[in-house]
């Protein structure tokens, strides 16, 4: 088990359930809109948020923020370590910088010392992009070994500065590397591991790395937090992750939807139908996980040969036919309604048991 750290009101490592990150993409400068993205992160599920503190006036701007807002805020810091004690001073629960481009030790022991003094954590970012040179050099360029050697070099020299409260990412583009190089350093140190496949791409490529990447991590036994990385509104990032989270059976669906694949038979609109139902839920299933409310099955059906079958074993289900569809609660045909109307009557009867 890795140790424990905490990260304002979630806890990482130690046996914590793993917590979901996402990063914001407005200009940090923008209070109004850096909240307001902070705000619909939560909304969706997100557990701690990371904002790029590039320059003093994001760095003024996030303090403001980080007054109207209870969200475990990161501060993501390159080059200029005073950026990172600036952050600390402005209330950063975490703060995250890379070996690879802060510079010099002497700065590395300044961070170091101010998060000592706010009882906060620092997260060490190794990324294949920016190894030191002198590792790049031995290895020959960027591989597992490389990477694994930088991240423990790092936890090595704060653990020596008397600080071990850390978190680690050891992140490539690349599935097998990411995998191996975590695998070399979870072997060498119990410090939490935040996972995840950096620049994974457009959201069909992302998703389907990181689901292998990260839920490979994750049934291994690696990973404490995660980042989903996509090119894409960083809310997706935190419902694929949770996704992740079902799939690998650490989160616990609290709407698990059944949809079957088209074929022949099919006499409704049954993709946008399943879609529909997945987004809309989106809200009612977390509303459900706040309440401690049972799991539920959702069944979207699209001819009559599975669909009533189906349905029926599901808590509430749509089976489609040629321009409507019969709506089953619990077992039972409650009625049939024209295809436009199916997914309203479905929302109404799962939010009826709210």
């Amino acid at each position: 088990m890795t140790r424990s750290v905490q990260c304002g009101r979630i806890q990482i490592g130690g046996g914590a359930p793993v917590s979901i990150q996402s990063m914001t993409n407005v200009d940090t400068r923008d209070e109004k809109a850096l909240l307001r993205q902070i705000q619909e992160l939560e909304e969706a599920g997100c557990d701690i948020v990371r904002v790029a503190i590039p320059d003093m006036e994001a760095c003024e701007s996030f303090a403001q923020v980080r007054k109207k807002t209870e969200v475990p805020l990161v501060a993501d810091i390159h080059f200029d370590y005073r950026l990172a004690i600036g952050a600390i001073e402005a209330g950063a629960d975490k703060v995250r910088i890379n070996p690879g481009n802060i510079g010099k030790a002497e700065y590395v022991q300044k961070v170091v010392q101010a998060a000592k003094e706010r009882h906060i954590p620092i997260r060490v970012g190794v990324n294949s992009g920016s190894l030191e040179k002198e590792i790049l050099a031995e290895y020959g360029g960027v591989t597992a070994e490389a990477l694994a050697k930088s991240a423990l070099n790092t936890v090595r020299y704060m653990e020596n500065l008397d600080f071990d409260n850390l978190v680690l990412s050891i992140k490539s583009s690349n599935v097998p590397m990411t995998y191996a190089a975590y695998t070399l350093a979870a072997k060498e140190t119990d410090v939490p591991m935040h996972i995840g496949i950096t620049e994974s791409g457009t959201p069909s490529n992302g998703k389907l790395k990181s689901a292998i990447g990260i839920g490979g991590l994750l049934l291994s036994g690696i990973g404490d937090t995660l980042r989903v990385s996509l090119t894409d509104d960083p809310v997706q990032e935190v419902l694929f992750g949770q996704r992740i989270l079902e799939a690998v059976g650490l989160r616990e669906k609290s709407i698990e939807i059944v949809s079957c694949p088209t074929c022949g038979r099919t006499e409704v609109d049954l993709i946008s139908l399943a879609e529909e139902t997945e987004n809309r839920l989106i809200p009612v299933a977390k509303r459900r996980q706040e309440k401690g409310l049972r799991p539920l099955k959702v069944a979207v059906m699209g001819c009559v040969v599975n669909g009533p079958g189906e349905s029926r074993e599901a808590d509430y289900g749509i089976a489609g036919g040629k321009g409507e569809g019969l709506l089953f609660s619990h077992g039972e045909i409650i009625g049939k309604v024209p295809e436009n109307q199916l997914v309203d009557r479905l929302i109404e009867m799962i939010e009826k048991e709210e």
